[in-house]
């Protein structure tokens, strides 16, 4: 399938990014700017930054999956306004944008949300629809990537453990920074989880058998859930942190710093 076959069945209004996400992205580089500047109250500056971060991140994840599925096959992402990164079309606004920001503002976790609608019936391929499922969680890896790149240009201040070494120049910003990137591996780690509903999940029910995919289905609208409850036991949480923790210190991103976006970020709180 070529671009232009693809431009004739889906008018080119279709691909062009919605009001609403040219607005998070607007908000999320004058929030960067006044945190890099320390304009007004910098924790609540934090707190915009990480928030209209995190949102941007959400919709590329669900664009992601629906431009993905349109080139696989499924069309009718297009008509159902998945292709405009307008997070308001998503079928769950509640799992996609709610919950994931009261996770971030309670727990500092990126949680997985209810996602674009896709059908699968128009999908012949096991592969493309593993791909399908599997283009989200790698737009989450790419975002954590390219946050970390000025830390591991050196740019961002010297931390070691949580005691910084040198200057402590905008030092709000990197740690917002910091923060979102965090964030974006805890979503791309809990996203490749096998939990039946998840992407994770989603990746293998293509190959499974039909009964294995009966059951798969059955438990699939309670596979958020099941993530939340697990996250919420303490042990479980301390491994989970401990592993993110892991990967973040190995792309250069101090988890010290990320640590003090987190309390910045919730100015509300002492």
């Amino acid at each position: 399938m070529t671009a232009f076959q693809a431009g004739r069945r889906a008018p080119r209004s279709a691909f062009l990014p919605s009001p609403v996400f040219i607005g998070i992205l607007a908000l999320t580089v004058v929030s960067g700017w006044m945190t890099w500047t320390g304009f007004g109250n910098v924790k609540v500056d934090v707190f915009l930054l990480v928030i209209c971060g995190w949102l941007l991140s959400l919709c590329l994840h669900e664009y992601a999956h629906a431009i993905v599925a349109y080139f696989a096959g499924d069309e009718e992402v297009a008509d159902r306004g998945y292709l405009r990164l307008n997070p308001l079309k998503y079928t769950h606004p509640l799992l996609s944008i709610v919950l994931p920001i009261v996770a971030v503002v309670l727990g500092g976790i990126g949680l997985p949300g209810g996602a674009v609608w896709v059908n699968h019936e128009r999908i012949r391929s096991k592969a493309k629809q593993s791909l399908i499922s599997l283009a989200g969680p790698l737009t989450n890896v790419v975002f954590a990537l390219v946050l970390a790149v000025p830390f591991l240009a050196g740019l961002g201040p010297q931390i070691e453990g949580n005691t910084l070494l040198g200057g402590a120049d905008h030092i709000e910003f990197w740690s917002a920074l910091a923060l979102l990137a965090v964030l974006q591996i805890t979503a791309s780690v809990l996203n490749l989880v096998p939990v039946p509903g998840l992407d994770g999940g989603n990746i293998l029910h293509p190959w499974l058998s039909p009964p294995y995919q009966r059951a798969y289905n059955l438990f699939a609208p309670y596979g958020f859930i099941l993530l939340f409850v697990l996250l919420w036991q303490s042990e479980i949480n301390r491994y989970f942190f401990t592993f993110v923790y892991w990967i973040a210190e190995a792309i250069g991103v101090a988890p010290g710093l990320s640590a003090y976006g987190f309390d910045l970020m919730r100015f509300w709180s002492n």
